[in-house]
């Protein structure tokens, strides 16, 4: 929590509510919000403005409300509602009140019939395309509506028939008079209520009409006391219109038009706010259009919101990505006015980061290869005590099991080395992690040829607190023994599209062209038994592999499965694949 003392911030947002603090603009007190509309899931962009809407409120004491822009009926879900919620909270944040722009539908109402009894607002018949042919260009102005020059008390008497539900969807429209002939479309006598029947989940069927974004989001910045609204640049031609509407439906001295709220217990202190405009977070190598994620889920391009490939939230929690490193993306990308693409490998960093510090280590082999250890007897169990973490003893210990036979990675032997590599080879020694050095004494193929089976030497005297433990050799490589390891499913994920921008239209392919075919695959594994009784969600490093985590869905001790989180190193850096 910010104080009277903290440093000036350097982002520009920062330093426009730390002057308004200083001026004593609204007491010094500061209230935001973050209103998405419940029409899908929240993903990386939306972490973004959470991160600054919660966080500006946190850092200088103020509050943050969670409001539901649910002015859309038809195309919001309920699932939505609460996986924004969740969403919200598994990023650390809490609301001080949970809103929804369906509390304030009486006060829109009565707002509206204010400005037409004010000559500020009219009820049109041009129907969509009829308005789009008399809005204009944007070198050319507009052209009146024929229906603008009607007296107040028609525009009340259709107004108000309007909300009996007496004419047809898209029959009539509540516009606000303003200028057509304004440099900015936006102030074209814009609509502010639209007929809509349909049953909605919050209301029912109380109201056959529905405010529009522009008019509902302003009054309700308004109403809730919000002194900065924050929202991404596309809105900056908007903010003429939302100080317009705020100014001239003047809240604060009428009190009569927000008495419904205050008849329902709802806390409302009006006041005008200050709208700010800041660059949306773009990420290469993904896409985070709500419409292209929606045909992703819909086509079955990938298996639900949640798929770990998604950039939604819920595919990133369930994908492993710690909530702390996206905290952390954001915050080190930073705030700007000037639209701009991040490499997706910065995201994955933080993530890496995050988890070198505080994910415990385990062995696990995906690709097996078996060693008998022919100098270990055939009945031979012992159980070795691990580090969880080699940087932090407070994650403590674990016991491995430890036999004859082990598996071990099939990449970490070659009968025909690279240069430079540094693992098992044939008559070649390397030492297993935490065991000792063994040396390679025979290679055991199958029918086709293949390499089956490795038959080595284990050197008792590199065992752990032996003379010889100190015995320098080039590689160390990790195992899980045979006799005791777990089976579990595997989901290798990576990124889900292989162009760094996948809407560039190259080659005629379309965005859809991009998806990596590579994306998922899914394998065996063996892993160390500890790992039966990890709980969804728990993240490891397996060792020399890549960070991991329990499914939260699939995942049982009965039927183990992991999804990688990121793999230890970018792999994409020097050009995928």
């Amino acid at each position: 929590m910010a104080t009277e003392n903290a440093p000036v911030a350097t982002n520009f947002i920062r330093q426009i509510v730390l002057a308004d603090r200083a001026s004593g603009k609204h007491g010094g007190r500061v209230a935001t919000r973050f209103p998405p509309e419940p029409n899908g899931h929240l993903h990386l962009g939306h972490a973004k403005a959470i991160c600054l809407d919660f966080g500006i409120a946190e850092e200088f004491g103020g509050t943050c409300n969670l409001r539901l822009d649910d002015t859309n009926p038809g195309k919001e879900d309920p699932a939505f509602v609460a996986g924004i919620q969740d969403a919200v909270r598994w990023l650390g944040f809490q609301w001080s009140q949970l809103r929804h722009a369906s509390d304030y539908f009486e006060v829109f109402y009565r707002a509206a019939l204010k400005l037409i009894g004010d000559g500020k607002a009219y009820v049109d018949d041009l129907d969509a395309d009829q308005v789009r042919a008399y809005r204009g260009t944007l070198i050319e102005p507009g052209r009146d509506s024929p229906c603008r020059t009607r007296t107040v008390d028609e525009n009340l008497d259709l107004f108000r028939r309007m909300r009996a539900g007496e004419f047809a969807d898209g029959a009539k429209t509540l516009r606000a008079r303003i200028d057509m002939a304004s440099g900015n479309i936006n102030l074209r006598d814009p609509a502010l209520y639209r007929i809509r029947k349909v049953t909605y989940q919050n209301t029912g069927d109380a109201w056959p009409i529905y405010p529009m974004y522009d008019f509902a989001h302003s009054l309700s910045d308004a109403l809730e006391g919000i002194t900065h609204s924050f929202c991404t640049l596309e809105f900056e031609d908007h903010r003429p219109l939302y100080d317009w509407c705020v100014d001239n439906v003047d809240f604060p001295n009428h009190p009569e038009l927000w008495q419904p709220l205050v008849d329902r217990g709802l806390p409302t202190a009006p006041c005008k706010p200050r709208q700010i405009e800041f660059a949306r977070g773009n990420l290469s190598y993904t896409v985070m259009s709500k419409r292209k994620l929606l045909q992703l889920v819909n086509e079955h391009h990938v298996d639900g919101w949640d798929d770990p490939r998604m950039p939604t939230l819920a595919g990133l929690r369930r994908r492993g990505f710690p909530a702390a490193a996206i905290r952390t993306f954001w915050e080190r990308a930073g705030l700007s006015k000037q639209n701009s693409v991040i490499d997706y490998g910065v995201l994955e960093a933080c993530v890496r980061e995050d988890l070198d510090a505080r994910a415990p280590r385990r062995m696990a082999v995906l690709d097996p290869l078996r060693i008998t250890l022919a100098n270990v007897p055939a009945d031979h169990v012992e159980t070795l005590t691990l580090a969880n973490h080699p940087k932090d003893d407070s994650l403590g210990t674990r016991e491995v099991p430890f036999a004859r036979e082990v598996l071990i990675e099939r990449e970490d032997f070659a009968e025909v080395p690279p240069k430079g590599f540094k693992r098992l080879v044939p008559g070649g020694e390397v030492r297993l992690r935490g065991v000792g050095i063994v040396k390679c004494e025979e290679v055991i193929r199958d029918a086709a040829g293949g390499v089956r089976e490795l038959r080595c030497t284990l050197d008792p005297e590199t065992r752990h607190g032996l003379p010889g433990a100190n015995r320098k050799v080039k590689g160390t490589i990790h195992w899980v023994s045979a006799r005791h390891a777990i089976q579990a499913e595997v989901r290798l994920y990576d990124r889900l599209f292989d162009a760094a921008d996948p809407d560039a239209n190259i080659d005629g392919k379309t965005w859809l062209d991009h998806i990596n075919p590579g994306s998922r695959r899914s394998l065996t594994g063996y892993l160390e038994p500890s790992l039966r009784d990890a709980a969804p969600e728990q993240r490891f490093q397996f060792e020399r592999t890549g960070y991991f985590v329990a499914d939260r869905n699939d995942h049982t001790p009965a039927r183990p499965v992991f999804n990688r989180t990121v793999t230890l190193r970018d792999s994409w850096a020097a050009g995928h694949r």
